[in-house]
């Protein structure tokens, strides 16, 4: 009992902290009706699932309609005939022009655009921002978290190391928790899929991936709830990180399976008509194998985060003692199994890189395996 009330404790926090976002309206929200209201919560769900370049906990509507944001601003890096460097707090959370040394820019739907003293943003017929884009380097909410995850990791296993390296590999503290978590991603991930052989190598990758993702997931369902695993950009990454050592540490026999996977099963002029379908087919497999794996990621994490803001969001429409209630203890419960989830969604992308790197790896004759 005493072990779950601390996760208890967390989630009903940051739904709380989540709902406060949409509470105290402004008269002119309740005077223009349901439709306002259930716009204002569709925009506050797009904002949360995007990256943004100021650390936003939770935002306060004020009597007088103003909106207290209650966060810190970040650094803002931009290439544009040199390099500029300033506060995010410039922008105002998008609602002002940023002036650094005579150039002025401004954030629209979370990118910054080069524009005039006056802040014009000209769009196209599909409403697309034209304005001239600098390079953007900036420290975002999500890079924070990415760096904060790279140095929690760092901590734990170089801690974890240290105490295998002084009381003969047995860890101590939370080293005793994360070991069998190490070990089961070796015997029954990677020796599993890859094998004894050659598992090694690829051993680093799969366990930083895997407490990367789920870390990451864990963070973004604490209080701060920042949605890193939900950015595509980020799952593209890892999975094009999976992609190359596939292909990059392929053996001849996998490069054969691609080009000649039938074998000597029969003459050349047998497989002449059937490698026509079947060699593009391989070769498009190369590629949907890591989509798959972004794709899956992208859309659980997503999806989960739109739910439970989506659940949040009902409070405030139903504005009733059995629809509020039921609305919080549904969020709630899906927060529960998100934790699930976020665990559950970093096995399976491990799983699968280990999966196609057994596929690269192996070794066989290809006569006899057909």
């Amino acid at each position: 009992m005493r072990s779950t009330f601390p996760i208890k404790l967390l989630f009903v926090t940051s739904l709380f902290l989540s709902a406060t976002a949409f509470a105290n309206p402004t008269e002119s929200d309740a005077e223009a009706g349901e439709k306002d209201l259930k716009t204002e919560i569709t925009e506050y769900i797009g904002h949360h699932l995007k990256d943004s370049h100021d650390f936003s906990l939770f935002s306060i509507t004020q009597e007088n309609g103003e909106k207290k944001h209650i966060g810190f601003p970040l650094p803002v890096i931009l290439w544009d005939n040199g390099l500029k460097v300033f506060s995010s707090s410039k922008f105002h959370h998008g609602e002002a022009v940023a002036e650094v040394d005579g150039d002025y820019f401004k954030l629209d739907h979370s990118k910054i655009y080069k524009t005039d003293a006056s802040g014009t943003i000209t769009y196209d017929e599909k409403h697309h921002a034209t304005n001239a884009k600098p390079l953007d380097f900036s420290i975002t909410k999500g890079v924070v978290m990415i760096f904060l995850t790279g140095l929690l990791m760092f901590l734990l296993f170089k801690g974890l190391a240290t105490s295998y390296a002084k009381n003969g590999s047995i860890p101590k503290g939370i080293g005793r928790f994360f070991e069998p978590i190490v070990l089961y991603i070796r015997d029954d991930i990677a020796i599993a899929n890859i094998g004894e052989k050659r598992y090694k190598k690829y051993m680093p990758f799969l366990l930083t991936v895997f407490f990367f993702i789920w870390f990451l997931n864990m963070f973004g369902l604490t209080p701060f709830g920042v949605n890193v695993t939900g950015n595509i950009a980020v799952t593209t990454a890892l999975a094009i990180v999976t992609f190359l050592l596939t292909n990059l540490t392929g053996t001849k026999d996998y490069w054969k399976h691609l080009f000649d996977p039938l074998g000597d099963s029969m003459p050349w002029y047998g497989k002449l008509p059937l490698y026509v379908i079947l060699i593009p087919i391989e070769i498009l497999g190369i590629f949907i194998k890591p989509f798959s794996l972004l794709i899956r990621l992208y859309a659980n994490m997503q999806a989960g985060h739109i739910v439970i803001m989506s659940l949040i969001g009902l409070m405030f429409i139903f504005k009733s003692w059995i629809g509020s209630p039921l609305s919080f203890g549904l969020a709630f419960a899906i927060s529960l199994i998100e934790i699930l989830v976020a665990l559950l969604q970093a096995y399976i992308f491990t799983m699968l890189s280990a999966l196609y790197f057994g596929f690269a790896s192996e070794e066989h004759d290809h006569a006899e395996a057909h």
